[in-house]
């Protein structure tokens, strides 16, 4: 008899950890679908407008987790990849990059090069994915800005026209290339399920961090409780972008010869690196095997990093 009782209860052991681990990671499932079904049913608790919002712009599978809630803590990894428009869960972002540091550390250990290079090829790996969203991030955000006075003057015709604010959306929606046409269908859309013109436009701006776009909220925000000249103002505000544009143009001309020798002095280090351990393995290897040449590589990698910030600050002008 002992001898069934114990393995069954080895079983139901092993059986409720794994559950625990799994309930632990999955987060809070009911509270997620509850919120959704009280934002629909209009009764919603402490949550209000903006519980409402994010509820209704979620999916109902896609649950924080304990994993995300502790990167939550050093990087707001949902709304970055919202930013960028990629369409993965903070989770399978996480564990691609997990996945690319394991491979790059494993592989690393498998080849004659020294095992000290694994840790900083599995760490430049994992870094890859950040590295590509904040690429995508960035380059959404330049085409955003480009379409911004555009949709601006649209929306301006389309009042003087005697459309409405919503119609003036939509018109945006429909006849503008993304991503600024995805993002006025989806305020126009949000408004549709009751959301606040208020409450939509701050999420747009939460998903796309523009100053001209917050300023066009701010403007839209205070008509509607203030009154005035809607078209007049979204005009003034479409020819401000228009100058800093120019403004950004000159000096991205100016600037143009210490960008470009920065990304030489930046780039000669590890290109002259990787042409010597080609040539000569043994004599870049006193780098990694040597004590004064540890604390030489150390050095280097520190000033090359206080030479990038450098350099940066310098030629990055904000317009």
């Amino acid at each position: 008899m002992l001898s069934i009782i114990i393995p069954v209860s080895a079983f139901l052991g092993v059986a409720a950890l794994v559950g625990a681990v799994a309930m632990m990671f999955r987060g809070p499932a009911d509270s997620t679908i509850e919120s959704r079904l009280d934002a629909l049913t209009g009764n919603e608790k402490n949550g209000g407008a903006a519980a409402e919002s994010s509820v209704l712009s979620s999916p109902l599978e896609d649950i924080p987790n304990l994993l995300e809630d502790f990167f939550s803590r050093f990087l707001d990894l949902r709304r970055f990849l919202q930013q960028a428009d990629i369409g993965l869960t903070p989770t399978q972002f996480l564990l691609i990059s997990g996945a690319l540091l394991a491979a790059g550390t494993g592989g690393m250990l498998l080849t004659p090069l020294h095992w000290g290079l694994a840790p900083a090829v599995g760490v430049a790996l994992a870094v890859v994915p950040f590295v590509a969203a904040s690429f995508q991030r960035n380059r959404r955000k330049a085409k955003f800005s480009g379409q911004l006075p555009e949709a601006l003057e649209l929306v301006a015709r389309a009042l003087r026209a005697g459309h409405s604010l919503g119609s003036g959306f939509q018109l945006v929606s429909t006849e503008m290339a993304d991503p600024i046409g995805r993002e006025f269908s989806r305020v126009f859309e949000e408004q549709n399920l009751g959301v606040t013109l208020e409450q939509a436009l701050e999420s747009m701006c939460d998903r796309v961090p523009n100053v001209d776009l917050r300023f066009f909220a701010t403007a839209v925000i205070l008509q509607r409780q203030t009154g005035g000249d809607l078209a007049e103002i979204l005009d003034k505000i479409g020819t401000l972008i228009r100058e800093r544009f120019k403004l950004h143009g000159m000096i991205q001309a100016l600037t143009g010869e210490g960008r470009l020798s920065g990304i030489v002095l930046l780039a000669l280090p590890p290109g002259l690196f990787v042409v010597l351990l080609r040539l000569n393995p043994t004599y870049v290897m006193m780098l990694f095997d040597d004590p004064m040449g540890q604390k030489l590589l150390a050095v280097a990698v520190v000033m090359q990093l206080l030479g990038a910030v450098v350099i940066k600050k310098i030629v990055n002008i904000r317009v």
